[in-house]
């Protein structure tokens, strides 16, 4: 059985050199991620020059400013950061078919019978820090024959010791004396800086215990606290480790301190997790000579269409949103999106819809590449039919299409936030009976509207003050908008009681008594009386019957 080879690559500043790898110039202020989320708002990524101002992964903002007041800083974004450590993935797949996350900031790889194709592990590695550094990014790497082994030496190669109660750790030093020691050259201090070339280590196979024992406890992938309490007894580096009892070790650490120690021998399997692939619903189409007509684009839209719904009904899935990419003759690019109101995997239903865009592109000297990719998509539904078989209901299935239709073509003018509907909601608020959602993202209500005890005025507006007598009932005429109202019929009331779980500063009068009031010049008017708990009451019209 083959002995598998695995390549750990560490991004030790990968918050930092995500936001400055794309700047111009380098050697510029000290600059570090910090995580607003915390109480102490802690340091999580630093950039070369903040390391050598003295500053550490995991120190409060506060005195990291005081201790460099020109430090710039930017706030973490941790979705940001694994949407750019997928992308590092996609990279790393040119070394090996098999990449996984590790962690935060690292991936790790199975390079078995890959190596050779760049010129053996060495030139690997080589090859994996020189691409780094083009994307801007410093990595250290380890090589092994299991994952704990690799991702040890990636992050401790050249580090003799661990956290422990010894003279020579810093963290156990005095403040002043720990700032002035963190100075220190970065190969003498073992962090990451100038020397990250000579932190490469590579591990024979065969070969996993001698180059782990040098290496300290912490590269075990052990908690903080279980490496101080090693630390207090004397156990700072991995030989000293496994040259211990293992049932003693075990019952004063648990099974967690064991697990970890076999798995980087060897001794546990610990396989590689590779991401799974992002589908990509994508095609082209290259043109001998440009083109600039506009029926030529919508033929050429019409294969790519054919292409594109062909992909998608191979995986089951539907265009909710595409994009029309024109690359012309001069080096430019023009982008068409179209956003649909349901999912959609026929030519038939997608090309009507992006060849109203059309008139929007332009040729300008000519187009010689076309493309259409679905950004997202979305399982397309089927309904069971009394066969057994996966079926349609045509008639209900022809007219939702035709309304998503309806909405796509007038939010491809409008906008889709401009098209919305009402759904019902539970709540017995007048204001509150019914949600205005977005049409193109939301279902039709499912149920019948719910039904109120007493009818709803059919215009809502907010409270307007009414002048009457706060004395006696509804019958007694009123001053409302500059004009007296006498009272023809009055029918009510009904009681209204504030959600009493939610602060709504409309409602702080307390409870209201709603009443359907008929004037005498023939309008319904909904008027309601407030009697307030914590504001003064009274009388109030809120909407109008027809």
């Amino acid at each position: 059985m083959p002995i598998h080879r695995i390549l750990s690559v560490w991004f030790p500043r990968f918050g930092a050199e995500r936001l400055l790898r794309r700047a111009i110039e380098t050697g510029g202020p000290p600059f570090a991620v910090a995580d607003t989320q915390t109480p102490q708002q802690e340091l999580t990524s630093l950039s070369v020059e903040a390391e050598a101002a003295g500053l550490l992964v995991g120190q409060p903002l506060r005195e990291a400013r005081a201790l460099c007041p020109d430090l710039v800083t930017r706030p973490r974004n941790r979705a940001a950061e694994a949407a750019f450590l997928r992308a590092l993935g996609r990279w790393a797949e040119r070394f090996s078919p098999l990449v996984g996350a590790d962690g935060e900031a690292g991936l790790m790889l199975d390079i078995t019978g890959c190596a050779h194709l760049f010129g053996g592990e060495t030139g690997m590695i080589e090859t994996v820090r020189q691409e780094a550094a083009d994307l801007g990014m410093s990595v250290c790497c380890g090589l092994a024959d299991t994952v704990g082994a690799a991702w040890a030496l990636a992050r401790f190669a050249g580090q003799g010791r661990g956290q422990g109660r010894s003279g020579d750790v810093i963290d156990q030093e005095a403040r002043a004396t720990r700032s002035r020691a963190t100075r220190r050259r970065h190969w003498e201090r073992g962090g990451p800086g100038q020397g990250e070339a000579r932190r490469m280590e590579i591990a024979p196979p065969g070969q996993v215990y001698g180059a782990l024992a040098p290496l300290p406890v912490a590269a075990l992938r052990l908690p903080s606290a279980m490496v101080i309490d090693l630390g207090r007894l004397g156990l700072r580096r991995i030989a000293e480790l496994t040259g211990q009892p293992r049932a003693v070790l075990g019952r004063r650490f648990g099974p967690e301190l064991m697990l970890r120690l076999d798995q980087a021998l060897g001794l546990v399997p610990e396989p590689i997790s590779p991401a799974a692939p992002t589908p990509c619903f994508a095609t082209r189409l290259s043109l001998p000579e440009p083109i600039g007509l506009r029926d030529d684009i919508s033929a050429g839209l019409a294969r790519l269409t054919d292409r594109l719904c062909q992909m998608l009904r191979e995986k089951g899935q539907g265009a909710r949103h595409l994009r029309f990419e024109v690359f012309r003759a001069d080096g430019s690019l023009q982008a068409v999106d179209m956003r649909l109101a349901r999912p959609i995997d026929r030519p038939a239903a997608m090309l009507p819809l992006m060849d109203m865009r059309l008139d929007e592109v332009e040729a300008g000297f000519g187009i010689d590449m076309l493309r259409l990719e679905a950004v997202v998509t979305a399982r397309m539904e089927t309904r069971q039919g009394t066969n057994g078989l996966a079926a349609r209901d045509s008639g209900s299935a022809e007219r939702e299409g035709a309304l998503a239709d309806l909405i796509t073509r007038l939010g491809a003018r409008i906008g889709m936030e401009a098209i919305t509907r009402r759904h019902p909601a539970e709540s017995m608020i007048p204001e509150k009976s019914a949600l205005t959602l977005a049409a193109a993202w939301s279902d039709p209500a499912s149920g019948p509207w719910p039904l109120p005890t007493s009818s709803r005025a059919l215009l809502l507006c907010q409270p307007e003050p009414v002048n009457r007598p706060d004395e006696g009932g509804p019958g007694h005429a009123f001053r409302w908008r500059g004009q007296t109202h006498d009272v023809a019929h009055a029918t009510g009331p009904e009681r209204i009681a504030p959600e009493w779980w939610l602060d709504d500063p409309g409602w702080r009068s307390g409870l209201r008594d709603y009443w359907q009031v008929l004037t005498m010049r023939g309008e319904r008017l909904w008027l309601f009386r407030a009697y307030g708990a914590q504001i003064s009451g009274g009388w109030f019209c809120q909407g109008r019957f027809g």
